[in-house]
């Protein structure tokens, strides 16, 4: 059953889809398909996780992984729509039927079926089959793919994550008020790229490669920290000396905080460069990833 939100999103496709086109839902001499007497059928689908959606996985709510909590969010962008090849209709429409858009049915033109899937943002999506007109030369074209979109369904294969956050003090153990706090992350393709990925919609084929351009880490104490490179895993032979590429000190003890614990969420931002179907672009997208940890004040003795 459809739910309220998921009726309303198709039926304003279906109208966006259907207003003012010559396709006009009326009587036709035609079945197609299960579409009997009309060049216009519409037939939706609201649940976005069936086999009958094609296309990557798309990452979504909240994953546990590494030292943390990866929060990775959605595109927001929907597939390109999904075209069966058109068949000829027989028997044709009369000449004097507004399937014709106007031309001599003598000039050697016909008018064809064609059914296409289009897709809502949240995976919905909705069957129209129409009556199109298609030359002398053949079968109408199918709609225009456009590359971004297929570039999008092709970063949607690549998974991207949030940081797999390494830092010192660790999770569960104990740091020290202005001692040096090591940041880093892992550098596999998901956390950090490079990542690469295609995707065919039509004739159109994109690949697409990302790879995390700056972290921007905010410590909980009002500081963030910004970072172009993954960061310096902390090793014991650097003993107190600061990260040379990515770290910060506290001045205060988390006991400050309500939870007595620094939240540290760090934000990756993914560059994103394609190029297929005779164009070339870049996307930017972001994941988040989040740890607690513990700072203590250096207790002195008398």
């Amino acid at each position: 059953m459809l739910t309220k939100r998921r009726s309303a999103e198709i039926a304003a496709l279906v109208a966006l889809l259907t207003a003012g086109t010559a396709q006009a839902a009326t009587a036709a001499t035609s079945d197609v398909g299960r579409c009997r007497n009309q060049f216009i059928c519409v037939s939706a689908k609201e649940d976005a996780g069936t086999p009958e959606r094609s296309g990557g996985s798309q990452p979504s709510g909240e994953k546990t992984g590494g030292q943390g909590t990866n929060k990775a969010s959605t595109s927001g962008k929907p597939k390109p729509p999904e075209c069966t090849a058109p068949t000829k209709l027989d028997p044709q429409p009369p000449a004097s039927s507004r399937y014709w858009e106007g031309h001599d049915p003598a000039d050697g033109g016909a008018v064809y079926a064609r059914t296409c899937r289009y897709y809502m943002e949240s995976g919905a999506w909705t069957n129209i089959t129409e009556a199109v007109y298609g030359g002398p030369g053949g079968a109408p074209a199918a709609p225009a793919v456009d590359p971004a979109v297929v570039a999008q369904q092709a970063v949607d294969k690549m998974l991207l994550r949030g940081p797999e956050i390494g830092i010192t003090p660790k999770p569960g153990g104990k740091g020290v008020v202005g001692m040096p706090v090591y940041l880093w992350t892992a550098t596999g393709a998901e956390t950090y790229g490079p990542n690469s990925a295609s995707a065919t919609a039509g004739a159109v084929t994109v690949t697409a490669t990302a790879k995390v351009s700056k972290i921007v880490w905010n410590m909980g104490d009002e500081k963030t920290v910004t970072c172009t490179t993954a960061g310096t895993p902390y090793r014991a032979e650097f003993g107190k000396k600061p990260s040379p590429d990515c770290g910060h000190r506290y001045t205060q003890p988390s006991t400050t905080q309500p939870s007595g614990k620094w939240h540290v969420t760090a934000t990756s931002t993914w560059t994103i460069n394609w190029q297929g179907g005779g164009q070339s672009g870049q996307l930017t997208e972001t994941r988040d990833s989040a740890v607690d940890i513990t700072v203590a004040e250096v207790q002195v003795l008398n």
